[in-house]
């Protein structure tokens, strides 16, 4: 009986060994690798101006060669003391493939640097646009002079030819995509701050002028507990 038990058992591993008892998940492709983004990418140039949220805090900067820097808005107020239009800036951080953004990791002008890091904890969040008290009622109406993009290549805004920064979310600028382009004009109704730094507003309605202008959200100005109401499928010819 003992023998007989180790011969089966020796089959058993005999078996386990071989191709017939190999998993079948064994021979699945492996699972597709992600395109990584260009790391320590390093962009440099003269700033051209700040790229503003509609809080008219600065998120961004607008290169003179076209090339757009990405970092977060608690950096805002550290990124205006290092630096201003026409200095010249080193940026090292990442750019997604064929994406004009560099993600910025760290930055240095004048002598300074400013790293990308967390928000202190306890600092007291910026008001936001779902707050009216921050923001103001206002238009923008001109020729589009280039599309901005977030640090995965979404376009989630305008820079029109008198410096004015129209935002919108992402699937508003992929809906409107074919409209969206370079020396169309764009007249957006929405919520915003001008300043000395600039101005920006984040769109409630857009369209090539006044008269056509869709609504594309509600905007901050519903009562409480009264969010915004999802996009209309129609989408105007601009």
């Amino acid at each position: 009986m003992t023998h007989r038990i180790a011969s089966i058992a020796t089959a058993v591993c005999l078996l386990a060994g071989s191709t017939a008892f190999t998993p079948a998940f064994a021979h699945l492709p492996p699972p597709p690798v992600a395109v990584a983004p260009e790391a320590d990418t390093v962009a440099s140039g003269r700033v051209q101006q700040w790229l503003l949220n509609p809080n008219g805090e600065a998120d961004g900067l607008l290169l003179a060669d076209g090339t757009q820097v990405a970092f977060p808005p608690h950096l805002s107020a550290a990124v205006m003391q290092a630096l201003r239009p026409g200095d010249t800036v080193q940026v090292r951080g990442w750019r997604a493939p064929q994406v004009p953004v560099v993600r910025m990791q760290s930055l240095s002008a004048n002598g300074r640097s400013v790293i990308d890091e967390p928000p202190v904890p306890g600092m007291f969040p910026p008001r936001r646009a779902h707050d009216p008290a921050a923001l103001s009622a206002m238009t923008a109406d001109g020729r589009i002079e280039r599309l901005l993009y977030n640090d995965l290549g979404d376009v989630h805004g305008a820079l029109l030819a008198d410096r004015t920064i129209v935002r919108f979310p992402p699937h508003i600028g992929a809906m409107y995509g074919a409209q969206l382009q370079p020396g169309a004009q764009l007249y957006a109704r929405g919520w915003g701050t001008r300043g000395a730094q600039g101005t920006a507003l984040e769109a409630t309605s857009m369209g090539p002028t006044a008269s056509t202008a869709r609504e594309v959200f509600e905007g901050p100005h519903r009562g409480p507990g009264r969010g915004p109401v999802a996009p209309r499928p129609p989408v105007p010819a601009f």
